[in-house]
């Protein structure tokens, strides 16, 4: 299987949703986002790794493995994320020490934290981005002349998003049509977290 090179595009939150955030990965040749729903915490060091002007006063969880790594001559070469069941993708860790390469299964969102603050490349399955990958649409606008441009509708920091509350068992009730409508809705909106959610009921039915 042919692997797909992923950059992190931005982070959602969510005002109306505690501890709801979306990891947004962009895929390097192509047009797909990859919406990875995360928790607070792996948001917090995620976002602090990409500011790198953010210096916490003290380390955290991640930056102390990477102290840690360091001092023994631990160097992580690249993260795979290599599974997607029900909704939930599983990583792995390719590290190497003295020429010996180790895999380390984790959780996508320390995989990805890792990844940022080890400068390793993040990588996915092009059977799990054409699964669970999500298109946005490019909208046209016209420049001063009167030509119609294209401006993609993509994250470039932080956004709000996810004004409805709608919990994974509600959208059984939908039918895929609905669904995809749905998620195209989601898209347009930004609402990064919801459209995961969306995508995934809808891998369900279609696996």
């Amino acid at each position: 299987m042919s692997l797909v090179k992923l950059t992190i595009k931005g982070i959602s939150y969510s005002q109306t949703q505690n501890g709801a955030y979306a990891l947004i990965l962009n895929e390097v040749d192509g047009e797909r986002k990859l919406p990875i729903v995360i928790g607070a915490f792996e948001a917090q060091s995620i976002a602090i790794a990409l500011e790198k002007e953010i210096k916490p006063p003290r380390p955290l969880t991640h930056d102390l493995f990477k102290n840690f790594a360091d001092r023994f001559d631990v160097v992580v070469k690249q993260v795979i994320i290599h599974k997607l069941v029900d909704g939930v993708f599983f990583s792995s860790i390719i590290c190497e020490r003295d020429r010996i390469e180790e895999i380390i299964d984790a959780r996508t969102s320390d995989a990805i934290a890792l990844a940022l603050r080890f400068n390793a490349p993040i990588f996915t399955y092009k059977n799990i981005l054409d699964k669970a990958g999500i298109y946005l649409k490019l909208n046209p606008e016209q420049d001063a002349e009167g030509n119609t441009t294209q401006q993609e509708d993509v994250l470039s920091e932080p956004q709000t998003f996810g004004t409805e509350t709608v919990s994974g068992e509600g959208y059984s009730a939908y039918s895929l049509q609905e669904l995809n409508d749905m998620l195209e809705g989601a898209v347009q909106n930004e609402d990064y977290e919801k459209a995961a959610k969306i995508r995934d009921e809808i891998s369900k039915r279609e696996s």
